[in-house]
């Protein structure tokens, strides 16, 4: 079942978007409203990876570069990370084996190359992406996900925890991404 890793990832995700209002801060800024991360240059997550989180990256270089904030084992050969600069709170990354297999959002933005995002129904992803993508459920019948394929990497749009709609999109490897999905995150 992936109900409970995807919405961790989203509470994850949603907690690492806060931004705290310093001591020193006059009362008026308790009035503001949250304010979205924000998201590197074109905003685009795709099967490709996010800015400088390019798929098959290594997880050791990215540290030694400090563009990683946080880890937590998952499954076995499985780390989640967060991220530290203008991607920091907008996207998780999972590495399997010290290689980045997917990236992954519950905020909007990132969108991916075609203008899909978190937030949007299925049936607008079925006009975006027309024949390229489709409909998949996961093998416990219990989450569904708009899968589209690019030759071995695919973007993924599951649905949400309490909502209608994309509550999580990921893209990378379909060996990871589409196979947890269906599976379950050890796989």
């Amino acid at each position: 079942m992936n109900r409970i890793p995807s919405t961790v990832l989203a509470g994850l995700l949603a907690l690492a978007a806060v931004v705290p209002v310093t001591a020193g801060a006059p009362a008026a800024a308790a009035d503001v409203a949250p304010v979205r991360p924000a998201v590197a240059g074109d905003e685009v997550l795709s099967v490709r990876g996010a800015g400088p989180f390019r798929i098959g990256a290594r997880l050791d270089r990215l540290t030694a570069a400090g563009l990683i904030d946080w880890t937590a084992p998952g499954c076995p050969g499985i780390v989640h990370a967060g991220v530290t600069g203008s991607w920091a709170g907008a996207i998780m990354l999972t590495f399997r084996d010290g290689r980045l297999v997917s990236v992954g959002t519950a905020t909007a933005p990132p969108r991916s190359p075609a203008g899909g995002s978190v937030g949007m129904s299925f049936a607008e992803l079925e006009r975006i992406y027309g024949p390229r993508g489709h409909m998949i459920r996961n093998d416990a019948g219990d989450a569904d996900a708009y899968l589209v394929r690019f030759g071995s990497r695919v973007e993924l749009f599951s649905d949400h925890p309490i909502r209608p709609g994309v509550g999580f999109y990921s893209a990378g490897l379909a060996s990871y991404v589409e196979r947890s999905f269906r599976q379950g995150c050890c796989c």
